[in-house]
């Protein structure tokens, strides 16, 4: 599949280097968030990444979750199953819990489905700075820290009416943000789609920290600063 130049592997074993996790953030997911940066001090493996992997080793069921509980450091011995049941752990080789999956109901192992379902998934969940925060952040009157930005991807779940599937994709349906003090709790809903029809519904959540009051300037210049960045990549 086309995840292979993305990790290594041996046998239950993956590991992934910065500048595997870093090259799939920018040419798959277009997602160019600083944690993602090869010489980042609090460099993590991207979860899209994780999610496709999960895909890749043991197909799409049609209801899934995933829950994240912890950020992947570089070179990091990830732990994949050998034959999970319906809830599995990604580990790391001394018991840490990265990734919590849940699965359930009919699957497929048709690996250019799942290749096709995961581009357009992870290229839709890049997107989430500035195309989806920044609205929801203005709304809501709240924005994260510019000097040290963080969106924490902690869950997402996907639901198929059927995975008689020929071209899947994405389309956003709605959003919402929850602010708790600092905290915002964040959520993306979107159409699980076979071409022009609906197949299906999931969601993506993310925890925002450090909010402070809205200042229109300033997220000027974070939005600026990240669309430079993305454009010298």
């Amino acid at each position: 599949m086309f995840l292979k130049p993305f990790h290594s592997s041996h046998q239950n074993t993956v590991i992934i280097s910065a500048e595997q996790g870093s090259s799939f953030a920018k040419s798959v997911s277009n997602d160019f968030n600083p944690i993602h940066d090869v010489d980042s001090k609090r460099f993590c493996v991207p979860g899209d990444l994780l999610f496709a992997l999960v895909l890749q080793r043991y197909g799409l069921s049609q209801e899934m979750s995933f829950n994240f509980s912890g950020m992947v450091s570089a070179d990091t011995e990830l732990l994949f199953p050998e034959s999970p049941g319906e809830s599995f752990e990604i580990l790391d080789s001394r018991g840490k819990c990265y990734l919590q999956v849940s699965r359930s109901g009919e699957s497929t192992h048709d690996l250019a489905v799942i290749e096709q379902l995961v581009r357009n998934y992870v290229f839709f969940s890049g997107q989430n700075f500035p195309y989806i925060l920044q609205p929801l952040m203005a709304e809501h009157k709240v924005m994260i820290n510019p000097q040290r930005p963080l969106a924490i991807y902690h869950a997402m779940s996907l639901h198929f009416d059927t995975l008689e599937l020929t071209q899947p994709g994405v389309e956003l349906a709605e959003t919402s943000l929850d602010v708790n003090g600092k905290r915002g709790d964040g959520e993306f809903k979107f159409r699980l789609m076979n071409g022009d029809d609906v197949v299906g519904s999931g969601a993506k959540k993310v925890i925002l920290s450090g909010l402070r009051e809205y200042e229109q300037d300033a997220m000027d210049k974070m939005v600026a600063d990240y669309l430079l960045w993305a454009s010298q990549a």
